[in-house]
């Protein structure tokens, strides 16, 4: 009797896992969520500045040309220094000797000379240094300035408020949107972020004229904009 119950026993374990393992799936509903966007704006005063200036020689020879340019580019660092700026602020950003042809007469280019383009970099994180930055840029023979950019230093503090004042408004929105529909709201599902704004360079018209010993160069650097737009997704509770 004891026999004959044990393959009883396992001919059913058999008949059980014949053809592979069993999986049990539960189909759930496809829940009903809301998603909103809410941007927040913060304005800030930039506290950084980075002036870019170059000096373009030309001579006859090469050589000429890369000593008369190292000339003014040495005077403009010397007086760089002279208007305050540390030596780790200032740099060579970019430097260049290139021929200059003759394409006259429909005849093969001839090189007639040589042309020395270098361009200095000078940052501050005092903006009242900007105009006698450029000034002083001009006194040493700069003949081109690229322009004055403005920054700010540390711009995590103003990204953190804007962030806050966007969740704040979207999650306002989103519990709006639910009062009107009759819902009420669940679980946040999903947050996403996009920041934009920031550096934003500016551009600054000089000239040097016969005033310019009177009084500096006057730079303004306004405010600039950070904004962060978030977007919040949440499920809805009947």
């Amino acid at each position: 009797m004891k026999k004959f119950l044990l393959i009883t026993a396992t001919l059913a374990l058999t008949s059980c896992n014949s053809g592979g393992p069993t999986y049990i799936t539960a189909n759930a509903a496809k829940t009903a969520q809301i998603t909103v966007s809410a941007t927040g704006q913060v304005s800030q005063a930039p506290d950084r500045a980075s002036v870019s200036a170059g000096v373009v020689t030309q001579a006859k020879t090469a050589d000429a040309a890369m000593s008369a340019n190292a000339a003014k580019m040495n005077a403009a660092f010397d007086e760089l220094r002279a208007a305050g700026v540390l030596e780790k602020d200032i740099r060579t950003s970019q430097m260049s000797l290139n021929p200059r042809y003759n394409y006259q007469n429909r005849q093969n280019p001839k090189i007639t000379g040589y042309e020395v383009r270098n361009t200095v970099s000078a940052r501050t994180d005092d903006l009242e240094k900007v105009g006698p930055m450029l000034d002083a840029l001009v006194k040493a023979g700069v003949n081109k300035i690229n322009g004055v950019s403005f920054s700010i230093s540390e711009p995590d503090t103003a990204k953190s408020k804007a962030r806050e004042m966007a969740i704040k408004s979207a999650k306002a929105k989103a519990q709006n949107m639910a009062d009107a529909a009759g819902v009420s709201l669940g679980h946040l599902t999903s947050m996403s972020e996009n920041s934009r704004g920031g550096f934003t360079p500016q551009s600054v018209a000089f000239a040097r004229t016969e005033s310019l010993q009177a009084a500096p160069t006057p730079i303004a650097a306004g405010e600039q904009n950070l904004s962060v737009t978030v977007s919040l997704t949440y499920e809805i509770k009947n």
